[in-house]
């Protein structure tokens, strides 16, 4: 048994008792506007975004929960503990009642403030509230023992969570530092460069786009131009593959390719180039790794609908290698990639 249900078990035997904000917190504004802030002020100044900007001048003095009135509603939440100043459209939420610890509430609010609002709205979206909303809104009254050591466990795992973050930001530039070493490759000598076409299969066939209404669920992955769209009852390819964008989501703001690989049996429309192994060409999974440092910008044609025909995907340039060198360079960038990117192991999983 954990340490919450011991003192759940020990202290809640009856259940537990929720009330409304208005029984236990202050709900108010702050006056001050945008313009007010100062790069180098001693306070913080909460506003309704996410940023936390600094003030001359304080409002408050208090521990406290900031929530935006408008814009990123249920989404937005900043702790506070100390001397601030607030915009005039946002909300500070100043418990006054000893039953309630204000950090316990920062985590229920982010659990289920969204869910609250959106159920008393009448659209699916919420651009803003008003005072008697969040007064309205009813948190669970355990124990203050439990509320704390829940508190406890919950700033715990921000705390890792927040390590984590960084670490794997650390970890992708590693990545992509290291990606570029092992595959920048001079344009004179050394290497032969090929065009595209020349070294892999196109798999061309009478592929076509299944509108959603008429697809048919089932097991299988259904690819587009930037991924799985849906997974449906038939397949027309079963192999390792390389998917390039064709149109639509063709090329990213780096000028870099639309890149998916997929294994096993697959369904794939017509917005992706489907590449597959030729046996005298490229190492598939190392043109994979290779694409993501290429620009394609000028290969790709069209304005508000981009495109990657055929043609121009197969004059994009690529360095041919020996096998056993594209195999370690594949090795070391796959393990990177599983590291930085899967989320069923490595620091996303983690």
């Amino acid at each position: 048994m954990s340490r919450i249900e011991e003192l759940i078990k020990a202290h809640c035997k009856d259940g537990v008792e929720y009330k409304p904000l208005k029984d236990l917190a202050e709900v108010g504004t702050g006056t001050s506007n945008r313009n007010e802030s100062a790069d180098t002020g001693d306070f913080p100044f909460y506003v309704r975004s996410r940023t936390v900007y600094r003030a001359d001048e304080f409002e408050f003095d208090e521990e406290a929960i900031i929530i935006p009135g408008e814009g990123g509603v249920g989404e937005i939440f900043h702790y506070v503990n100390g001397k601030y100043a607030l915009h005039q459209r946002a909300y500070r939420i100043c418990v006054k009642s000893p039953v309630l610890d204000t950090k316990f509430l920062l985590y229920f609010m982010q659990s289920n403030f969204k869910k609250f609002i959106l159920a008393k709205a009448v659209s699916a979206t919420v651009t803003s509230i008003r005072k008697p909303m969040i007064l309205d809104f009813e948190t669970p009254i355990p124990p203050l023992e439990v509320q704390r050591e829940i508190v406890r466990i919950l700033d715990s795992f921000t705390a890792l969570e927040a390590e984590l973050e960084a670490e794997l930001e650390a970890r992708k530039k590693q990545y992509e530092f290291y990606r570029h070493q092992l595959l920048t490759f001079p344009e004179q000598g050394g290497v032969r460069w090929v065009p595209m076409g020349e070294v892999v299969l196109n798999l061309d066939s009478k592929r076509r786009p299944i509108t959603q209404s008429a697809r048919s669920s089932g097991p299988y992955p259904y690819y587009g131009a930037n991924g799985v769209q849906d997974y449906v009852e038939d397949f027309i390819f079963d192999d390792t593959l390389l998917l390039m964008g064709e149109d639509g989501s063709v090329i990213h703001k780096n000028g870099r390719p639309v890149l998916n690989w997929a294994t096993g049996k697959m369904w794939v429309n017509n917005h992706a180039h489907v590449l597959a192994f030729k046996s005298d060409g490229i190492n598939l999974r190392f043109l994979f790794h290779f694409l993501q440092t290429v620009d394609i910008s000028s290969f790709v044609t069209g304005g508000a609908q981009p495109k990657l025909n055929k043609a121009n995907m197969n004059k994009i340039l690529v360095p041919m290698i020996p096998s056993q060198d594209s195999a370690q360079i594949v090795d070391l960038l796959d393990q990177f990639d599983v590291l930085v990117n899967d989320i069923s192991s490595g620091l996303p999983a983690e």
